[in-house]
């Protein structure tokens, strides 16, 4: 049989890692095993889902460099893969299961049912539905259905019982039913619960394979019971490691950034991404860190995933990508990447020649940054017109009583320089600084904090060969005036 297998984040919010990481499981696993990848959206939380969400989250799953054969703005032969338009669905399937026997209708009160939830919690007795409309003739219940009575169905949980399945990641799992209570599959409104929505999408699509976090383990359960009720073949099950942060708790907002458009604007390769994401909970083999998306489909099988946490580690990750940056990709790559986050943090578009300007000291800067974005400030000296100095490298550099004689000497000495070339420029300039006996910390960084306005920028000589002369002894002669006030 074919592996079938899904992601289905809700458009309710961004696309977190943890959402990214299981696609990326199921994505790896459906590619190596010449499988189908399907991708869709569980929409039924009509007050909080957005189209723009919904946007955000495909735009990052592509960027991440996950594609796929059916689903959302693709097609396939399940229409539109958007819960919200499959509602008559789902309301048939709670038909046939009312029908069956394995569904009921619950006329309980919400009121009722607080009542007897703190009435059971007080009694020590677990707080779940108590069955009570469990033993209602059938003929009663439709009766009352008919006369608009409000209500619910209910999941009939076979009672005795106990669900056990072999998970991939977690290997044999059992649930009691007595832990399980009879739970709603449609509301009142006639709208269905992740619990029916979910199963009905995966029996009808024929997934075989449901890798997913381990926190909707609790749930698995449930969905095993309808899909047996369904008379529909079941799934593979896999039950992924969930992400903590270095504190050892569920990876959240406290502990940076956790969602997958944040990482692309702080600069981060879509590469890297990938590929820290794939060593959490799994790795290629002990010595391998760094590899390609190719590697990894020929590696990967869901049986391999450990079921302890994956811890993320912010810093790993930026190390991974200046690794990334430095050896995975070509100067014209980095040129053609940088340049949207140099023009984002300048506020102004960059001409082409503009950006030319900068070619030189671009594979310098390729061989220091960590994130894309380091490099709108690194380059900001030659980009822009004019100079905005750092005020912290100011006042740790240029207060020394060496730094205006340094700046003399070298407006004097560079304005005399017959070629404008970096050999040229640091013949010069570490001859003058031999002239003053001044080493090259209190004679370079002067000279770079006037040039650039900041004591970090790249290698001082290239830096001064790009920007130019005339600017070059502009700025020189501007941060010596500075000085004078």
């Amino acid at each position: 049989m074919t592996p079938r297998l899904r992601v289905a984040p809700s458009p309710t919010g961004l696309l977190h890692v943890g959402t990214a990481r299981a696609a990326l499981f199921n994505w790896l696993f459906a590619r190596r095993h010449c499988g189908v990848f399907i991708v869709r959206v569980d929409d039924t939380d009509r007050q909080r889902s957005t189209s723009d969400f919904e946007t955000k989250i495909l735009e990052a799953l592509r960027w991440l460099g996950i594609d796929w054969d059916e689903g959302v703005e693709v097609g396939g032969p399940h229409g539109a893969y958007r819960q919200s338009g499959r509602y008559e669905r789902y309301r048939e399937v709670a038909e046939q299961l009312l029908e069956n026997g394995a569904a009921y209708r619950c006329f309980c009160s919400p009121e009722a049912l607080a009542q007897r939830r703190k009435e059971a919690q007080r009694a020590g007795r677990p707080p779940g539905y108590d069955g009570r409309c469990r033993s209602l003739d059938v003929r009663e219940a439709k009766r009352r259905q008919q006369t608009g009575e409000n209500h619910v169905v209910r999941f009939a949980m076979p009672r005795p019982g106990v669900t056990v399945f072999e998970d991939l990641v977690r290997g044999e799992v059992r649930f009691d039913h007595e832990v399980i209570d009879d739970f709603v599959i449609l509301r009142s409104d006639g709208s269905p619960t992740y619990h029916l929505a979910s199963t009905v999408d995966d029996v009808d699509y024929q997934i075989t394979h449901v890798a997913r976090g381990e926190d909707i383990l609790p749930s698995t359960p449930r969905h095993i019971q309808i899909t047996r009720a369904m008379s529909a073949p079941e799934p593979v099950y896999a039950h992924l490691p969930l992400l903590h942060g270095q504190d050892g708790r569920k990876l959240s907002k406290r502990h940076g950034a956790t969602d997958v458009g944040e990482y692309r604007d702080r600069g981060f390769l879509p590469e890297a991404l990938f590929n820290y994401l794939s060593l959490l909970g799994w790795s290629l083999g002990p010595e391998a860190t760094v590899f390609s998306p190719q590697e990894a489909v020929e590696a990967f099988d869901l049986a391999d995933v450990s079921s302890s946490p994956a811890v993320f580690d912010p810093v790993k990750l930026e190390w991974m990508n200046g690794e990334y940056i430095r050896n995975h990709i070509s100067a014209s790559e980095f040129s053609a990447r940088a340049r949207p986050y140099a023009e984002q943090h300048l506020g102004v578009p960059v001409s082409d020649s503009e950006w030319e300007r900068a070619s030189p000291v671009l594979p310098l800067v390729q061989e220091r940054v960590k994130l894309l974005s380091e490099v709108g400030p690194q380059l900001s000296f030659l980009l822009e017109a004019g100079i905005e100095y750092d005020e912290r490298s100011w006042r740790k550099v240029m207060r020394a009583q060496s730094v205006p004689p340094v700046l003399s000497e070298a407006i004097s000495a560079l304005g005399q320089l017959g070629e404008w070339r970096t050999e040229t420029i640091e013949e010069t300039l570490r001859g003058l600084l031999a002239r003053l006996e001044v080493n090259a910390r209190r004679g370079f960084q002067p000279i770079r904090v006037a040039v650039t306005g900041s004591s970090i920028s790249p290698p001082l000589f290239e830096s001064l060969a790009a920007l130019g002369r005339e600017r070059t002894l502009e700025r020189l002669e501007g941060a010596r005036s500075r000085l004078s006030r």
